[in-house]
């Protein structure tokens, strides 16, 4: 079975064509359950989302905020395993339709085997996975099968990237680039990075035909009007996952993430 790497495509082409950034969406699997983090997805994409990334909890995530990182933990301590985060993936598109992806850690895929991964990812319905920490260079196995099961490969650049790099990166890339718009971990930001604006424009510079998609600190309305403005999609994790922290109980909780999600739909409509 082959993934859904054509209908991330598609969803992203149908959102510029409505002149508007897509809104993508970041809640790791197994918070604040299997079965919670399943209706999570539902409910921010009820709210407006038109992508979301799955996260495999990690017990080091190195590139995550504190607001992540105890998502995370929450996660493990319920026993999250891949087996877990594939039926996420299964279970959330079969129940809407929208492309969903994998944000992990190398490590992890590694271990479990990369054939393995990416047929059980597509076989899923997964669109793709997001590596973090997987270097251009050594990715070659990853996109061999990626590729042969239908699964983009979004790498992810910095603003401390150079422009031979991002070159590289875009060479290899398939569905979108993640560019985050801060140095440093994720985590909401009074005010989006200044160098978001100018990582973007160099990174499409290299490859105009692959949508370049911001993430890393936007967590109202204002500020994904803003990215809209000059990204392809507009990401948001720790918002999200900080509305289900902070609400008392796991109804609540969806409520705030399906508010939040129609608020920051509105945002990337308005374009600031």
């Amino acid at each position: 079975m082959s993934g859904n790497i054509e209908l991330l495509g598609d969803t992203l082409a149908a959102a510029q064509a409505e002149g508007r950034a897509a809104l993508i969406a970041y809640l790791p699997a197994g918070f604040p359950t299997v079965d919670g983090g399943i209706e999570a997805i539902k409910a921010v994409i009820d709210g407006g989302a038109d992508v979301v990334e799955v996260g495999l909890p990690h017990s080091d995530p190195v590139l995550d905020g504190p607001v992540i990182q105890t998502a995370d933990d929450i996660a493990l301590r319920g026993g999250v395993k891949i087996a877990d985060v594939m039926r996420t993936v299964r279970e959330a598109h079969a129940a809407t339709g929208k492309p969903i992806l994998v944000m992990t850690y190398w490590n992890p895929i590694d271990r479990y085997g990369v054939e393995r991964f990416t047929a059980e990812l597509a076989e899923a319905g997964g669109a793709g996975c997001i590596l973090p920490d997987l270097p251009v260079q050594e990715s070659a196995l990853w996109r061999e099968h990626a590729e042969k099961h239908g699964l983009a490969t979004v790498f992810v650049v910095a603003p401390s990237s150079k422009d031979e790099r991002l070159a590289q990166i875009t060479a290899a890339g398939s569905g979108f680039v993640y560019a985050a718009s801060l140095m440093g971990v994720t985590g909401t930001r009074a005010t989006v990075s200044s160098q978001a604006q100018g990582l973007v424009e160099r990174t499409r510079a290299t490859r105009a035909d692959l949508p370049v998609c911001v993430g890393l600190g936007v967590s109202n309305a204002t500020q994904a009007a803003e990215v809209a403005g000059f990204a392809d999609g507009v990401i948001v994790g720790s918002a999200f996952v900080k509305a289900m922290l902070d609400a008392p109980d796991d109804a609540a909780g969806l409520e705030a993430v399906r508010a939040l999600a129609g608020d920051l739909a509105k945002g990337v409509r308005r374009q600031a």
